[in-house]
């Protein structure tokens, strides 16, 4: 994981909606998931009979295979 830039907004921490089949993966590529104002509203739209999960993310970060990334900090319960 590239850890967040304190005097840049490349890598942030976000609360986010992540949909992903199993909680094992500890990365996600950015179509998988949706970034959240708060992690109220990340818990209120997650799904779990849809697999889709409240967590804190860290990224978007550049893959080595070039795409982007967000990585698991925490899943919301």
């Amino acid at each position: 994981m590239v850890p967040p830039d304190p005097e840049t907004s490349v890598s942030e921490v976000h609360y986010a909606v992540v949909y992903v089949p199993r909680r094992s993966r500890d990365r996600f590529p950015a179509g998988c998931v949706d970034v959240m104002a708060s992690a109220e509203a990340a818990v209120g739209r997650a799904d779990a009979g849809r697999s889709r999960y409240a967590a804190r993310v860290v990224g978007p970060s550049k893959s080595s295979e070039g795409q982007l990334i967000y990585y698991l900090l925490e899943w919301l319960d």
